[in-house]
């Protein structure tokens, strides 16, 4: 196999002997497959990850060039893989954004992890001499932790962009999601990628997996198994990128368009059937905003529901229990459960549950909301409706990582933006120019050249005084 890394590293400026090379290393590796357990699966794409960096950039994205027109004419087989969810989400809020990231790497990532050669200006005068660069390299072995509600979409991006990096990829699916990302990866595959270089895992064998060393570990999903995934990675040393739950708010300024307000609450809650990690849930508004709003939604919404009480013992039932019996008022608009709130009661809706619902909590200003959004445990997403300057200056207040204004969830899936949290809602980001290099490591390399002052004979027998 080192003869391969040789070969990869000569002909660095051959695309087609690259390609060739790169063939050759799918063959090679077609048997590592058959690994079992979770260590060895580990070890396997530890060996194999320096031969997949050392083929040059531009081969790996041919092979995202390829895989973006697969996935354009295999999209009905992956709509069909995915069936619990309506088959316009699947495209939407699955396939496009994938297709559209996958492009995005091909057109930016050459510029993005180039190495990067500091000039003489700002070196101080005593490294005269002396010449520097900064170098991108890839992590290692990453495993991947995906999600249930976007199974595709997520795992699909953070695989991509682990793999232009350099890196190899241990996939392990949420539970009843093996068969579309074993359909993503076969893809991946009649593009170009080496066999092994990606491997799918188990969809019980995340504990095991967290605990074999890999060289990142990334998790999409709540704060409860994030706090027992990075427990465990803590006993290998293991960096991790937690993509966690929101409660994310929804701020309504005095002059926003409640009809678009309801308009975009609505979507929010359609999409996915509430199963989306920056819906709306904490909508703040004042108290003379309370009945047009009302209003709003009873029309988008469809009315009043008349839909059976959730289950007793869901955690849905479990929170509008709480509300009422803080006080709180429950509506059903169409199928979403709609708790009113007051700002004293603002903390009830602070948790991670996937449903269709949000609340409504009156504030007596602007202000107020800031403050007690200052206090949530969460920090993933937020939206702001209103006039474009005051927004812009609460964006700027708030510590969310995904900000929309007069508008919601959809930028979010723009592939030049980076997508994480903070405090509950986790830590580092995915997607973007930023969640890329999050999947490489900077390495400085200085060389010394005729001229520099240091190591010169004369200064080492001045300090040898």
């Amino acid at each position: 196999m080192s003869d391969i890394t040789t070969s990869f590293t000569r002909n660095s400026h051959s695309p087609a002997e690259s390609l060739e090379a790169s063939a050759s290393l799918h063959d090679e590796c077609e048997d590592k497959s058959s690994a079992t357990s979770s260590q060895e699966v580990c070890r396997d794409l530890k060996a194999m990850q320096p031969r997949w960096a050392a083929v040059p950039l531009r081969a790996r994205l041919r092979v995202l060039s390829r895989f973006n027109r697969l996935m354009l004419v295999n999209a009905p087989s992956l709509i069909r893989l995915i069936a619990d969810h309506a088959s316009l989400d699947v495209m939407t809020a699955e396939i496009l954004p994938l297709m559209a990231a996958s492009r995005f790497l091909c057109r930016e990532a050459s510029s993005l992890l180039k190495e990067t050669r500091l000039g003489w200006l700002g070196r101080p005068l005593w490294l005269q001499g002396v010449k520097t660069s900064v170098v991108r390299k890839p992590l290692g072995a990453v495993l991947i932790l995906a999600p249930g509600n976007y199974p595709l979409m997520l795992a699909g991006i953070q695989t991509l962009q682990a793999l232009v990096a350099g890196n190899s990829v241990a996939l392990k699916p949420a539970p009843g999601r093996t068969a579309v990302l074993h359909r993503f990866l076969v893809l991946l595959e009649q593009a170009g990628l080496p066999k092994g270089i990606v491997q799918l895992i188990g969809e019980d064998s995340g504990p095991q997996a967290v605990s074999s060393g890999y060289d990142l570990i990334i998790l999409t999903g709540s704060a409860e198994t994030g706090r027992k995934v990075a427990l465990a990675a803590a006993e290998t040393l293991t960096p991790t990128i937690m993509e966690l739950s929101g409660a994310d708010p929804v701020f309504v300024l005095p002059d926003a368009d409640l009809a678009l307000v309801a308009r975009a609450l609505h979507f929010g809650q359609r999409l996915k059937d509430g199963h989306t990690c920056i819906a709306p849930r904490r909508v703040f508004i004042s108290e003379a905003q309370k009945r047009p709003l009302q209003r709003e939604l009873y029309r988008v919404f469809g009315g009043e529901g008349d839909n059976s009480a959730p289950d007793p013992s869901s955690k849905l039932a479990q929170f509008l229990c709480s509300a009422k019996s803080a006080g709180g008022e429950v509506v059903v608009y169409g199928k979403t459960q709609v708790v009113f709130l007051n700002a004293s009661q603002a903390r009830l809706a602070d948790i991670d549950l996937f449903a269709p619902w949000f609340a409504v909590i009156t504030t007596h200003s602007v202000e107020e909301a800031i403050c007690l959004e200052g206090a949530a445990t969460h920090a993933l997403g937020a939206s702001i409706f209103g006039h474009e300057h005051e927004a812009l200056a609460i964006a700027r207040r708030i510590p969310a990582g995904t900000i929309t204004i007069n508008d919601i969830i959809v930028p979010s899936a723009d592939p030049r933006l980076p997508f994480g949290g903070a405090r509950r809602s986790g830590f580092g980001v995915t997607r973007g120019r930023e969640g890329l290099l999050a999947l490489t490591r900077p390495v400085s390399i200085s060389t010394r050249k005729r001229g520099a002052f240091h190591l010169l004979p004369r200064l080492r027998q001045w300090h040898g005084r």
